[in-house]
Protein backbone atom coordinates (compact mmCIF):
# COMPACT_ATOMS: atom_id res chain seq x y z
CA UNK A 1 0.00 0.00 0.00
CA UNK A 2 1.39 3.40 -0.95
CA UNK A 3 1.80 6.26 1.47
CA UNK A 4 -1.13 8.09 -0.16
CA UNK A 5 -3.30 4.97 0.17
CA UNK A 6 -2.35 4.61 3.82
CA UNK A 7 -3.28 8.22 4.48
CA UNK A 8 -6.58 7.83 2.63
CA UNK A 9 -7.43 4.73 4.66
CA UNK A 10 -6.65 6.57 7.89
CA UNK A 11 -8.95 9.39 6.84
CA UNK A 12 -11.72 6.99 5.89
CA UNK A 13 -11.60 5.14 9.19
CA UNK A 14 -11.79 8.43 11.02
CA UNK A 15 -14.75 9.47 8.91
CA UNK A 16 -12.74 12.43 7.60
CA UNK A 17 -11.89 11.52 4.00
CA UNK A 18 -12.07 14.58 1.82
CA UNK A 19 -10.58 15.62 -1.48
CA UNK A 20 -7.93 17.57 0.37
CA UNK A 21 -6.99 14.83 2.81
CA UNK A 22 -3.70 13.70 1.26
CA UNK A 23 -1.36 14.67 4.06
CA UNK A 24 -1.23 13.62 7.70
CA UNK A 25 -0.85 17.28 8.60
CA UNK A 26 -4.33 17.92 7.16
CA UNK A 27 -6.05 15.31 9.35
CA UNK A 28 -8.00 17.27 11.97
CA UNK A 29 -7.63 16.30 15.62
CA UNK A 30 -10.98 15.35 17.17
CA UNK A 31 -11.12 16.55 20.76
CA UNK A 32 -12.54 14.14 23.37
CA UNK A 33 -15.92 14.89 24.87
CA UNK A 34 -15.75 17.45 27.63
CA UNK A 35 -16.30 16.08 31.13
CA UNK A 36 -19.75 16.51 32.57
CA UNK A 37 -19.75 19.25 35.19
CA UNK A 38 -21.48 18.79 38.51
CA UNK A 39 -24.01 21.60 38.57
CA UNK A 40 -25.22 20.61 42.04
CA UNK A 41 -28.72 20.01 40.78
CA UNK A 42 -31.50 20.25 43.31
CA UNK A 43 -34.88 18.52 43.36
CA UNK A 44 -38.44 19.68 43.74
CA UNK A 45 -39.85 19.26 47.23
CA UNK A 46 -43.26 17.97 46.09
CA UNK A 47 -43.20 14.47 44.58
CA UNK A 48 -43.93 14.20 40.87
CA UNK A 49 -45.03 10.58 41.54
CA UNK A 50 -45.79 8.80 44.81
CA UNK A 51 -47.57 5.93 46.47
CA UNK A 52 -48.18 6.15 50.21
CA UNK A 53 -50.15 2.87 50.35
CA UNK A 54 -53.06 4.41 52.22
CA UNK A 55 -55.84 2.20 50.81
CA UNK A 56 -56.02 -1.32 52.21
CA UNK A 57 -56.32 -4.25 49.81
CA UNK A 58 -54.68 -4.68 46.44
CA UNK A 59 -51.95 -2.24 45.38
CA UNK A 60 -52.98 0.60 43.07
CA UNK A 61 -52.92 -0.85 39.54
CA UNK A 62 -52.84 2.64 38.05
CA UNK A 63 -49.30 2.86 39.45
CA UNK A 64 -48.05 -0.75 39.55
CA UNK A 65 -48.19 -3.87 37.44
CA UNK A 66 -46.75 -7.34 38.08
CA UNK A 67 -44.07 -9.22 36.24
CA UNK A 68 -44.85 -12.92 36.54
CA UNK A 69 -43.18 -16.25 35.96
CA UNK A 70 -40.52 -18.62 37.20
CA UNK A 71 -37.79 -18.34 34.60
CA UNK A 72 -35.00 -17.79 37.12
CA UNK A 73 -34.82 -14.14 36.04
CA UNK A 74 -31.23 -14.36 34.88
CA UNK A 75 -29.98 -15.20 38.39
CA UNK A 76 -31.15 -18.81 38.89
CA UNK A 77 -33.78 -17.55 41.34
CA UNK A 78 -36.12 -20.14 42.84
CA UNK A 79 -39.42 -18.27 43.15
CA UNK A 80 -42.45 -17.95 40.89
CA UNK A 81 -43.66 -14.34 40.70
CA UNK A 82 -47.45 -14.28 40.92
CA UNK A 83 -49.97 -11.82 39.57
CA UNK A 84 -50.70 -10.10 42.87
CA UNK A 85 -51.17 -13.04 45.22
CA UNK A 86 -48.06 -12.05 47.16
CA UNK A 87 -48.67 -8.31 47.48
CA UNK A 88 -51.19 -6.40 49.60
CA UNK A 89 -51.61 -3.07 51.38
CA UNK A 90 -52.04 -3.63 55.11
CA UNK A 91 -52.05 -0.99 57.87
CA UNK A 92 -50.63 1.68 55.59
CA UNK A 93 -47.79 -0.44 54.23
CA UNK A 94 -47.26 -2.43 51.09
CA UNK A 95 -46.41 -6.02 52.02
CA UNK A 96 -44.50 -8.06 49.45
CA UNK A 97 -44.39 -11.60 50.80
CA UNK A 98 -42.26 -14.56 49.79
CA UNK A 99 -43.94 -17.87 50.59
CA UNK A 100 -42.97 -21.54 50.68
CA UNK A 101 -45.52 -22.99 48.27
CA UNK A 102 -45.40 -24.76 44.94
CA UNK A 103 -46.63 -22.97 41.81
CA UNK A 104 -45.78 -24.01 38.24
CA UNK A 105 -43.00 -26.28 39.41
CA UNK A 106 -41.36 -23.69 41.65
CA UNK A 107 -41.14 -24.24 45.42
CA UNK A 108 -41.56 -20.56 46.41
CA UNK A 109 -43.73 -17.62 45.36
CA UNK A 110 -43.24 -13.88 45.61
CA UNK A 111 -44.08 -10.59 43.86
CA UNK A 112 -42.19 -8.36 41.47
CA UNK A 113 -43.98 -5.01 41.14
CA UNK A 114 -43.02 -2.47 38.48
CA UNK A 115 -44.02 1.06 37.42
CA UNK A 116 -43.11 0.68 33.74
CA UNK A 117 -45.55 2.59 31.54
CA UNK A 118 -47.05 4.25 34.62
CA UNK A 119 -43.91 5.73 36.13
CA UNK A 120 -40.85 6.26 33.91
CA UNK A 121 -38.28 8.94 34.66
CA UNK A 122 -35.06 10.50 33.42
CA UNK A 123 -33.12 11.83 36.43
CA UNK A 124 -34.61 12.66 39.80
CA UNK A 125 -34.62 11.74 43.48
CA UNK A 126 -36.03 8.29 44.23
CA UNK A 127 -36.94 7.61 47.85
CA UNK A 128 -38.42 4.47 49.43
CA UNK A 129 -39.08 3.94 53.14
CA UNK A 130 -38.95 0.22 53.85
CA UNK A 131 -38.30 -2.54 56.37
CA UNK A 132 -36.42 -5.52 54.97
CA UNK A 133 -37.05 -9.24 55.50
CA UNK A 134 -34.54 -11.38 57.36
CA UNK A 135 -33.69 -15.02 56.81
CA UNK A 136 -31.21 -17.00 54.76
CA UNK A 137 -32.29 -17.20 51.14
CA UNK A 138 -34.20 -13.90 50.94
CA UNK A 139 -33.06 -11.30 48.41
CA UNK A 140 -35.18 -8.12 48.56
CA UNK A 141 -34.46 -5.27 46.17
CA UNK A 142 -35.56 -1.72 45.38
CA UNK A 143 -34.17 -0.95 41.96
CA UNK A 144 -34.58 0.48 38.46
CA UNK A 145 -34.28 -0.75 34.88
CA UNK A 146 -34.43 1.11 31.54
CA UNK A 147 -37.88 1.60 30.08
CA UNK A 148 -36.82 1.17 26.45
CA UNK A 149 -33.43 -0.63 26.27
CA UNK A 150 -32.10 1.99 23.87
CA UNK A 151 -28.57 0.59 24.06
CA UNK A 152 -29.50 -3.08 23.94
CA UNK A 153 -30.36 -5.80 26.41
CA UNK A 154 -28.96 -6.04 29.94
CA UNK A 155 -26.46 -4.84 30.93
CA UNK A 156 -25.95 -2.48 27.98
CA UNK A 157 -28.86 -0.18 28.84
CA UNK A 158 -28.04 -0.07 32.55
CA UNK A 159 -29.42 -0.93 35.98
CA UNK A 160 -29.64 1.18 39.14
CA UNK A 161 -29.92 -0.67 42.46
CA UNK A 162 -31.24 1.68 45.12
CA UNK A 163 -31.14 -1.07 47.77
CA UNK A 164 -30.23 -4.75 47.76
CA UNK A 165 -29.91 -7.07 50.74
CA UNK A 166 -29.31 -10.80 51.10
CA UNK A 167 -30.56 -12.62 54.17
CA UNK A 168 -27.37 -14.52 54.94
CA UNK A 169 -25.53 -11.19 55.33
CA UNK A 170 -28.07 -9.51 57.57
CA UNK A 171 -28.23 -5.70 57.80
CA UNK A 172 -25.55 -5.20 55.11
CA UNK A 173 -27.25 -2.94 52.53
CA UNK A 174 -25.89 -2.35 49.03
CA UNK A 175 -26.27 0.33 46.33
CA UNK A 176 -24.95 -0.46 42.84
CA UNK A 177 -25.04 0.30 39.14
CA UNK A 178 -24.55 -2.06 36.20
CA UNK A 179 -23.61 -1.17 32.60
CA UNK A 180 -21.62 -2.70 29.73
CA UNK A 181 -18.27 -1.85 31.28
CA UNK A 182 -19.18 -2.73 34.87
CA UNK A 183 -21.71 -5.42 35.77
CA UNK A 184 -22.36 -8.53 37.77
CA UNK A 185 -21.79 -10.97 34.91
CA UNK A 186 -18.27 -9.55 34.45
CA UNK A 187 -17.74 -9.67 38.20
CA UNK A 188 -17.04 -5.94 38.45
CA UNK A 189 -20.25 -4.08 39.28
CA UNK A 190 -19.84 -0.61 40.73
CA UNK A 191 -21.15 -1.08 44.25
CA UNK A 192 -20.80 -0.05 47.86
CA UNK A 193 -22.38 -1.13 51.11
CA UNK A 194 -23.29 0.16 54.54
CA UNK A 195 -24.20 -1.66 57.75
CA UNK A 196 -27.65 -0.69 59.07
CA UNK A 197 -27.99 -2.57 62.39
CA UNK A 198 -31.79 -2.40 62.32
CA UNK A 199 -32.46 -2.86 58.58
CA UNK A 200 -34.65 -5.91 59.22
CA UNK A 201 -36.27 -4.58 62.42
CA UNK A 202 -37.09 -0.96 61.58
CA UNK A 203 -38.01 1.24 58.64
CA UNK A 204 -35.25 3.15 56.87
CA UNK A 205 -35.27 5.55 53.92
CA UNK A 206 -33.37 4.23 50.89
CA UNK A 207 -32.63 6.88 48.29
CA UNK A 208 -30.85 7.54 45.01
CA UNK A 209 -30.20 11.00 43.56
CA UNK A 210 -29.69 10.64 39.79
CA UNK A 211 -28.39 13.59 37.77
CA UNK A 212 -26.47 13.94 34.48
CA UNK A 213 -23.26 14.02 36.55
CA UNK A 214 -23.69 11.19 39.06
CA UNK A 215 -25.80 8.53 40.73
CA UNK A 216 -25.53 8.82 44.50
CA UNK A 217 -26.94 6.39 47.09
CA UNK A 218 -28.14 7.20 50.61
CA UNK A 219 -29.68 5.60 53.68
CA UNK A 220 -31.54 7.92 56.04
CA UNK A 221 -29.85 10.88 54.36
CA UNK A 222 -26.31 9.50 54.74
CA UNK A 223 -24.50 9.17 51.40
CA UNK A 224 -22.43 6.01 50.95
CA UNK A 225 -22.34 5.46 47.16
CA UNK A 226 -21.37 7.53 44.13
CA UNK A 227 -20.86 6.75 40.44
CA UNK A 228 -19.91 9.65 38.17
CA UNK A 229 -20.30 10.22 34.44
CA UNK A 230 -16.95 10.51 32.66
CA UNK A 231 -18.79 11.18 29.37
CA UNK A 232 -17.09 8.52 27.26
CA UNK A 233 -20.30 6.91 25.99
CA UNK A 234 -23.06 4.48 26.87
CA UNK A 235 -20.77 1.59 27.82
CA UNK A 236 -20.06 3.43 31.06
CA UNK A 237 -23.04 5.79 31.19
CA UNK A 238 -26.29 4.49 29.71
CA UNK A 239 -28.05 6.53 32.39
CA UNK A 240 -29.37 9.24 30.06
CA UNK A 241 -32.63 7.45 29.23
CA UNK A 242 -35.85 6.77 31.13
CA UNK A 243 -35.93 4.14 33.89
CA UNK A 244 -38.77 2.57 35.91
CA UNK A 245 -39.00 1.33 39.50
CA UNK A 246 -39.07 -2.29 40.71
CA UNK A 247 -39.91 -3.72 44.15
CA UNK A 248 -39.42 -7.44 44.73
CA UNK A 249 -38.21 -10.26 46.94
CA UNK A 250 -36.31 -13.02 45.19
CA UNK A 251 -35.66 -16.39 46.84
CA UNK A 252 -32.28 -18.04 46.43
CA UNK A 253 -30.41 -17.26 43.23
CA UNK A 254 -26.75 -16.70 42.47
CA UNK A 255 -26.33 -14.20 45.28
CA UNK A 256 -29.35 -14.61 47.53
CA UNK A 257 -28.93 -18.37 47.65
CA UNK A 258 -25.14 -18.44 47.92
CA UNK A 259 -25.49 -20.04 51.38
CA UNK A 260 -28.67 -21.95 50.67
CA UNK A 261 -32.28 -21.29 51.67
CA UNK A 262 -33.71 -21.81 55.15
CA UNK A 263 -37.24 -23.08 54.52
CA UNK A 264 -38.21 -22.57 58.16
CA UNK A 265 -38.27 -18.78 57.81
CA UNK A 266 -41.23 -18.42 55.43
CA UNK A 267 -43.39 -16.47 54.92
CA UNK A 268 -41.17 -13.37 54.87
CA UNK A 269 -42.23 -9.85 53.88
CA UNK A 270 -40.68 -6.57 52.83
CA UNK A 271 -42.79 -3.69 54.15
CA UNK A 272 -42.86 -0.44 52.17
CA UNK A 273 -44.28 2.68 53.79
CA UNK A 274 -43.98 4.90 50.72
CA UNK A 275 -42.36 5.41 47.33
CA UNK A 276 -41.68 9.00 46.25
CA UNK A 277 -40.09 10.45 43.13
CA UNK A 278 -38.95 14.07 43.00
CA UNK A 279 -38.19 15.85 39.74
CA UNK A 280 -34.69 17.22 39.19
CA UNK A 281 -34.67 21.00 38.72
CA UNK A 282 -32.93 21.80 35.43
Amino acid sequence: MTTIHKIAMTCLVAGLLTAGCTDKKNIPVVAPEAPIADLNWSFETTPVWEDNFDNAGAPDLSKWTYETGGSGWGNNELQYYTNGNNAAVVNGNLEITAKKETVSGKSYTSSRMITRGQGDWLYGRFEVRAKLPSGRGTWPAIWMLPSDNNYGQWPSSGEIDIMEHVGFDVNNVHCSVHCSAFNGSRGNPVTDNIIIPTATDEFHVYRVDWTPYAIRGYVDGEQYFEYTNDNVGFTKWPFNKRFFMILNIAVGGNWGGAQGVDDSIFPKSMLVDYVRVYKMIE
